[in-house]
């Protein structure tokens, strides 16, 4: 026959049952706040642009342009902005509502303003030095219709862009229409 060998337990204090009971409540109100917020950007991703555009625009701190671009500053620059014949040297990355990245750019990149999309020419025209953005850009000034190798037909672009520096363009060099027309 087994013996049983009784370990003596000492009752839990009323403060130590509190801390439990608030931890778990903690815990319940982390994973409703958690899956709130993974909910509502599913609802977001699943909108028409133009629907998504209206209500992301009326995030605090979200700016609309006359076009349609929206933008929200992450860091001020400072002094002048690029005008569509310069050259701006800026970072970014680029990525899908569903946040899927599609571009980006591993150190400063040149860009001639004139020679990208609307949209995101647009968005370079409003940056000082030293400023990041993130912009959206609506997909009538990006690529519309047309589907362009990972980005699907009217899409809404996401931009993270950091402007570094930026110049005229040199002479000689071939402007032409911005490649989203």
């Amino acid at each position: 026959m087994s013996q049983i060998t009784a370990v003596p337990l000492r009752p839990v204090g009323k403060s130590g049952i509190i801390a439990l009971w608030a931890g778990v409540a903690l815990l319940i109100v982390a994973g409703i706040g958690g899956s709130y917020a993974a909910s509502q950007k599913a609802v977001m991703t699943a909108m028409p642009p133009e629907q998504f555009l209206a209500a992301n625009g009326k995030h605090a701190g979200v700016k609309t342009t006359p076009t349609g671009v929206e933008y929200e500053v992450l860091k001020k620059g400072t002094g002048p902005t690029p005008t569509l014949s310069d050259v701006a040297q800026v970072e970014y990355v680029g990525k899908l509502l569903n946040g899927t990245t599609f571009d980006a750019s591993k150190a400063p990149v040149a860009m001639p303003i004139g020679q990208v999309v609307p949209g995101f020419a647009e968005a370079l025209t409003l940056m000082p030095r030293g400023s990041k953005y993130r912009v959206w850009i609506p997909p009538q000034l990006a690529y519309g219709d047309r589907e362009v190798g990972p980005i699907p037909a009217n899409s809404v672009l996401v931009f993270d862009i950091t402007m570094r520096d930026f110049m005229a363009m040199p002479q000689g060099v071939p402007q032409g229409m911005p490649t989203g027309q």
